[in-house]
Order: structure tokens, then C-alpha cells, then sequence
């Protein structure tokens, strides 16, 4: 397999490429997160997983580009990441309890070709106190997190379940990229329209 390069910094869609062997080079994408006035949350995260690959393969001409974007959604309202601890109780008091759901964008593109698809998970929080919350704030955890929380940390106690990808809800949904993968086959993905 060819080397992919990785439009993020995040350590945790990394991890999860690290651990399926996809050999890939990490070239963080700089792209306005801004929500489009009246934009919906799943072509929100499709568009800006789709932007941020675009921007990395602008650079890199020929080279295969994997892109992502997640959020965390409530009653129909994106909740990105929190700017400080105020807003990371305020969003977990919301989460706390009932379910939300995450979704994630994920864009291929090479050259001119692109794909973009779609994973939603999900996710059921047991009840919180207003202590639980607190001292999850203070672990720090919810930094650079969308919904402000990390799935796989501290925060899992109040996981009661999840409906779709665990991995999604990590940062990267690894069965669909896989698929996704699969259809840039080394040295035959250029000048190839994907469905």
C-alpha cells in the first residue's frame, strides 16, 4: 500500500491508522472550521473533511490524501470544541444522561478525484453530577475535543452504550476508510472517478 498522507495532527486518528498498518505521513490541513450560516451537521463535517484533504493535496500533486473532520451533535447543534472549562461543563451537563451522536467526515482525494463519506455513531451517557462533570473538567481531557469529551479516556465510566463505530467516535471510523482505501489501489488511483 501506498503512503498516505494524513491531513490532521491529531495523535488519535494516528493511533487508530498506526494499529490497521496503513503506512501514512502526517501533513496537517489549516482550514476555516466556521459552521456555513444554515448548514446542517453531516454535510458540515463532510465538507470541511473533504477542505482540509484539498488543501493538503493542493501541496502534494499526485499524492493520495485522507481528510476527517468530527463533531458532536444535540438536538440538531454541532458541538465543537469547548474554548474553556466553563463550556466544557456546559456542553457535558447537556450530554450528560441522555444520547447524542457523533459524526465524521472522511474525504480521500488525489488529484483530481475525491471521495467523501459519511459514519454516525450513536452514543448513550448515564447521568452525571454536576462533581462528575467537574472533575472530569479538571483532568483536562476535553481539550481539542469535539463535544468535549475523549471516549477512550476517563470519560468511558459514563459510556452506558454506543449504536455504530466505537472508532468514530475516537476520530476516524477505520472500517470506512478502509473501504475507502481500498478503492485507491497503489498506481491506480490518478485520473480515476470515484463514485
Amino acid at each position: 500500500m501506498e503512503i498516505v498522507l494524513l491531513a490532521s495532527a491529531s495523535p488519535r486518528r494516528a493511533q487508530l491508522l498506526q494499529a490497521i498498518g496503513v503506512p501514512f505521513e502526517m501533513a496537517p490541513a489549516d482550514v476555516d472550521e466556521t459552521p456555513l450560516a444554515g448548514e446542517l451537521p453531516e454535510p458540515y463535517v463532510q465538507r470541511l473533511a473533504l477542505a482540509k484533504a484539498k488543501a493538503v493535496a493542493a501541496r502534494h500533486p499526485g499524492r493520495l490524501v485522507l481528510g476527517a473532520d468530527t463533531t458532536v451533535t444535540v438536538d440538531g447543534e454541532v458541538l465543537g470544541k469547548a474554548e474553556d472549562e466553563a463550556g466544557a461543563h456546559q456542553m457535558l451537563t447537556r450530554l450528560a444522561g441522555r444520547a447524542h451522536e457523533v459524526l465524521t467526515g472522511v474525504a480521500l482525494v488525489r488529484g483530481a478525484d475525491s471521495t467523501v463519506a459519511l459514519a454516525a455513531t450513536r452514543v448513550w451517557f448515564s447521568p452525571m453530577t454536576s462533581e462528575d462533570i467537574q472533575g472530569y473538567v479538571a483532568s483536562g481531557e476535553w481539550r481539542d475535543k469535539a463535544g468535549a469529551y475523549a471516549i477512550q479516556g476517563r470519560i468511558s465510566r459514563f459510556v452506558a452504550r454506543l449504536d455504530g463505530s466505537y472508532t468514530n467516535v475516537v476520530g476516524l471510523p477505520i472500517a470506512l476508510a478502509w473501504d475507502l482505501l481500498m478503492r485507491y489501489p497503489e498506481g491506480r488511483g490518478a485520473g480515476r472517478s470515484q463514485p
